[in-house]
């Protein structure tokens, strides 16, 4: 059967987003979060308060945004010399993290102009696979993420982005430190907004009230 490819998903459900880091100012829906709170040099260990409390938020981030049984595009970017190793150095990224290896087939494979610089000549080679959330042991591979910085293993370092297909919202923990989600429109992020106020970034709280704004007065009427 044929998959649609993500980027045509993103064309026509995110026109003009370019999916690359600081991904929260590329789009203008969406809320930023904080996951690690109070770090300090002491905390680079394993089981540590600090990454911990990461942990716990960035799981309860992505729980509250996907359901088990929804679709979703799983997506690795890898730039350069990574990137041409082709399927090889991915098949380890995702089949550790996949729990059904058939799954793994479905694993596809597109390059796009270099997204972290447009002067740069080369490619960044996407890496994605469309399965149900409830197909990624995503409690591992979130922990991974956060250890990534922190001298701790295992770790992921690349890139690595949720697309929930019929939410149309794009979860994406750069670290430790944070936790992008970006939606097509603000509706659908309302209840995370509401409930996980507390976490969001003050850097970015401003600019997140301004967004949800007239929707709190839609909410207030009915």
């Amino acid at each position: 059967m044929y998959v649609l490819p993500v980027n045509e998903y993103l064309l026509e459900n995110f026109p003009g987003l370019r999916l690359t880091p600081p991904l929260f100012y590329n789009w203008p829906i969406g809320i930023r979060f904080e996951i690690g709170v109070g770090y300090n040099v002491n905390d680079a260990y394993l089981h540590s308060l600090y990454l911990d409390n990461a942990y716990k938020r960035a799981v309860t981030l992505f729980k509250s945004l996907h359901a088990e049984d929804d679709d979703i595009f799983v997506i690795a970017d890898a730039v350069g010399i990574e990137g041409r190793r082709g399927y090889k150095s991915k098949l380890h990224i995702f089949s550790r993290y996949i729990r059904e290896k058939a799954v793994l087939k479905k694993l596809q494979h597109i390059a796009v102009p270099y997204t972290c610089s447009d002067d740069y000549d080369d490619k960044t080679h996407r890496f994605f696979l469309r399965c149900k959330a409830g197909d990624i042991r995503y409690i591992p591979m979130l922990r991974a993420i956060c250890n990534q910085d922190m001298g701790i293993k295992p770790s992921i370092s690349r890139k690595i982005y949720f697309i929930n297909i019929k939410k149309r919202t794009i979860f994406y923990l750069y670290d430790d430190r944070g936790c992008d989600i970006l939606a097509a429109a603000a509706e659908t992020i309302w209840d995370m907004y509401e409930t996980y106020n507390s976490w969001i970034l003050d850097y970015d709280r401003e600019r997140i009230n301004r967004l949800f704004e007239p929707l709190r007065g839609r909410k207030l009427d009915t």
